[in-house]
């Protein structure tokens, strides 16, 4: 089974037990492969206790899971089981487009993330047109599978059937449009995961800098050591065409402010999973380079692979 320990390395990274959290990722990428799109169960180690944030692909990652022996179980078990809910940052296709597919197949369970979201659920894709209504509201008839709960900036709640917690916090994906982050936590560890995002320069807003002042304090104590931010784009994207994303030299633009709160100190060994690459011909490559290359902060970059689990230490 391959692991990945965020801090040490042995048949990858891995990153500690307890309450620690863990990370399965069921897919990485922004667009292209249908197969392997944003989707990542959290949970609290040794438990089979997952929110999945969010659901671009769902099937073709958990059975990757399995092929990789991240799971042994069957496909159905994890889906039903292990998936306590879904945490869905905004209402674009490959970041949720698995979670509809296999609707008919899951299990009951709520759905987590802001009104604006939801409605997008409700009005396009649970629908008698478009597939069928498993959630909670919304065109007649209701199957109920889903169950919505809506939450606003900086809401916190408890996620069902297991131990964590978690927050959100609103972002900006093309202004005014809006996407979600999640930051989830046991009592002694968290991580933050972001749905897509533009920096607050391109979309002048200033949504990142209110989720770096929030999470400053945890950062600075330890309890949050893992960051899972979007990089869709190399450099050279121009930005009439970043469409609500974030390119290396944009990312390490936030990252210094998120230091002004931190202190570059406390920036050093911070694992960022650098998440929603574009896979399109080099770019993957090339985002690599350029992040390690502007990397003055000392940062740990960890680029997930579809199944194999990471542990947070």
């Amino acid at each position: 089974m391959k692991k990945y320990l965020i801090g040490a390395l042995f048949f990858g990274h891995i990153i500690g037990y307890g309450q620690s959290l863990e990370i399965v990722p069921l897919g990485v990428y922004g667009g292209s492969d249908e197969s392997n799109l944003s989707s990542y169960l959290v949970a609290e180690t040794k438990t089979n206790q997952y929110i999945s944030m969010d659901g671009g692909t769902i099937y073709s990652g958990i059975k990757k899971a399995i092929e990789k022996e991240t799971f042994t179980t069957d496909i159905s078990t994890v889906l039903k089981e292990y998936i306590k809910g879904y945490f869905i940052s905004h209402g674009h296709l490959d970041h949720l487009g698995g979670m509809i597919i296999n609707s008919p197949e899951d299990s009951k369970k709520p759905i987590y993330g802001t009104a604006e979201m939801i409605d997008v659920l409700k009005q396009n894709y649970f629908t008698n047109a478009a597939w069928a209504n498993f959630g909670s509201e919304g065109e007649a008839p209701i199957i109920n599978k889903y169950h919505y709960q809506k939450y606003k900036h900086l809401d916190t709640f408890s996620v069902e059937g297991t131990n964590l917690k978690a927050k959100i916090y609103e972002l900006s994906h093309v202004n005014p449009w809006k996407s979600a982050a999640i930051k989830v936590a046991t009592k002694t560890q968290s991580l933050i995961y972001f749905g897509d995002t533009g920096a607050d320069r391109i979309e002048q807003t200033n949504h990142l800098e209110e989720v770096w002042k929030d999470i400053a304090p945890e950062i600075k104590s330890g309890k949050l050591k893992t960051i899972m931010l979007e990089v869709s784009f190399p450099s050279t994207q121009p930005d009439h065409l970043l469409f609500g994303h974030l390119t290396p030299k944009l990312f390490m633009e936030e990252m210094h402010k998120l230091a002004i709160y931190v202190g570059k100190k406390q920036m050093k060994g911070l694992n960022i999973i650098v998440t929603h690459i574009k896979p399109k011909g080099d770019n993957e490559k090339i985002i690599k380079k350029e992040l390690n290359e502007l990397n003055d902060l000392g940062l740990n970059f960890i680029y997930p692979q579809q199944g194999e689990r990471i542990i947070i230490k």
